[in-house]
């Protein structure tokens, strides 16, 4: 055996991390290969070759790394097993696939939501997969060999590459079918590369609002519109949709429309996107609250969460700042939100009033915790992140709470909008739907086009208190639905506006 004072040869080192990575990261990516290939001496040849491949590719970028950044290229090969080590508990956990999509969701995340992921088994997985390997990355002397040495390891492997993606031209349909899932399970190379494609795809599309044609407002009549931007609530665990649990003691009692609609996409910054745009596009045009305000309309916006397009209203206050200014507003829950929001609705001064209210409570894994113990109805509850621990009835009894919690904040809101004494109108709209372990799933994020219907069925309640506004009688909505209505809501004269994606008559 090679004495740890001994250089090792800089192709063993990478040898034994490639087989290590191999070993430690990959068993959902083999796992997935053989729930999908046939069996036969074909599915033989595409098991061992993606084996090949992996062994290559990760030898590869380990023997780079260190040959030409010798100590940082150390700290970099380090880097990746510790992100191995974390992806592979989000893999394992949650089920989740490392898509562009699930990067963008990671640089988007703050403190707060990211530390309810932590767990006894997330320091076990970064300790032992993670942490451990590293220290013997840092501490094995290697001999780095000469240029003609390294140039001969690095023509090898592009040869071994091409060798073996080249002599599995038939199998290359197959690949393509199954490149998203597969591509998304490869350690470290979904979360390197989807990372640049989200970085990559938020500079292209998000550079600057496209703006709008000019509109004006029709009616002199004093109108507030609030919309209740939802997080993460299915649409099959709201009793006003025939659940079997009641999840909506309190709108039930508001007299409010109950429209079946689908979201645009599986994630928070594409789904509110999609909420304040008044077209799919992959552009980014001037969002609703912008363009009211423009309008004239006074607009305030505040938050629980994150993700939304640029916002330029009147007022942006996120929960913490409303908590300062409000020190009796829940310290812990969206009723926060609620907070002195009757007198923000009478504080602009126009007889036009637009809030927005962007919710977290749906928001997993950690339910229970979204929400103040009296609205804990439904019991017993899961109490951990690790979703797949607990039963089916605790995860849940957990989530299906939230939904109480959520319906009595709508209805808080619209009693709030009936005292202002205007003519009202409240919406509320998910981002997206929730996984609660359907097929092996939790929460959000899968790619839309194979991503199950508990992601995308979402709610969308509408209430109003002019009982000469009739709302139609529609099949399905869908997200911008709500730009159209609210436009209407206001009489505001748009070249953009579409009226039949009005919900009202």
């Amino acid at each position: 055996m090679t004495s740890p004072s001994k250089k090792a040869p800089l192709a063993a080192y990478s040898a034994l991390l490639a087989l290590f990575t191999l070993v430690a990261f990959h068993v959902p990516f083999f796992r997935r290969v053989l729930e999908n290939i046939e069996g036969g001496f074909n599915g033989i040849v595409i098991a061992v070759t993606a084996v090949l491949l992996l062994l290559v590719l990760d030898f590869l970028l380990y023997y780079v790394l260190v040959w030409l950044l010798r100590g940082i290229g150390k700290f970099l090969v380090a880097f990746t097993l510790v992100g191995d080590a974390i992806m592979l508990y989000f893999v394992n956990t949650y089920d989740v696939l490392v898509t562009d999509e699930m990067m963008g969701n990671v640089f988007r995340t703050q403190y707060s939501e990211a530390s309810g992921f932590f767990s006894f088994s997330f320091v076990l997985y970064v300790l032992l997969l993670g942490i451990l390997p590293s220290i013997y990355v840092f501490c094995r002397k290697v001999d780095y060999g000469s240029w003609k040495r390294f140039l001969s390891w690095l023509g090898g492997c592009v040869a071994a590459l091409l060798v073996l993606v080249f002599g599995n031209m038939k199998n290359w349909p197959w690949i393509d079918r199954n490149s998203t899932e597969l591509g998304s399970l490869l350690m470290p190379w979904s979360y390197i590369v989807n990372s640049f494609r989200y970085q990559a795809a938020k500079k292209r599309k998000n550079v600057q609002e496209i703006p709008l044609p000019d509109a004006t407002l029709t009616t002199d009549s004093r109108d507030v519109c609030v919309l209740i931007i939802g997080e993460s609530a299915r649409r099959d665990r709201f009793s006003l949709y025939g659940y079997g649990k009641e999840t909506n003691p309190y709108t039930v009692k508001d007299s409010v429309k109950a429209y079946v609609a689908n979201a645009s996409a599986t994630y928070t910054a594409a789904g509110v996107k999609a909420i304040l745009e008044y077209k799919d596009t992959d552009e980014l045009y001037e969002i609703l609250p912008n363009y009211l305000y423009r309008t004239g309309v006074d607009v305030f916006w505040r938050t629980s969460n994150w993700g939304e397009p640029p916002v330029h209203v009147r007022s942006y206050e996120i929960i913490s700042e409303i908590r300062d200014r409000y020190p009796g507003a829940d310290r812990r829950h969206d009723g926060a939100l609620l907070a002195g929001l009757k007198e923000e609705l009478e504080a602009g001064g126009k007889d036009k009033v637009f809030a927005v209210l962007h919710t977290y409570t749906n928001h997993g894994p950690a339910y229970n915790t979204n929400y103040p113990p009296e609205f804990e109805v439904f019991t017993p509850v899961s109490n951990t992140v690790e979703m797949s621990k607990v039963s089916q009835e605790e995860l849940d009894n957990a989530y299906d709470n939230s939904i109480v919690y959520t319906d009595w904040i709508i209805h808080q809101v619209i009693d709030i909008v009936r005292e202002t004494g205007r003519r009202g109108c409240v919406l509320f709209v998910s981002d997206h739907g929730e996984s609660l372990g359907e097929n092996n799933l939790y929460m959000h994020g899968v790619p839309f086009s194979m991503a199950p219907r508990e992601q995308i069925e979402i709610p969308f309640i509408v209430w109003t208190s002019d009982k000469s506004l009739h709302l139609k009688e529609l099949p399905e909505v869908g997200q911008h639905h709500v730009f159209h209505s609210v436009l209407d809501f206001f009489g505001v004269d748009s070249p953009v506006f579409d009226e039949s994606l009005s919900v009202f008559e």
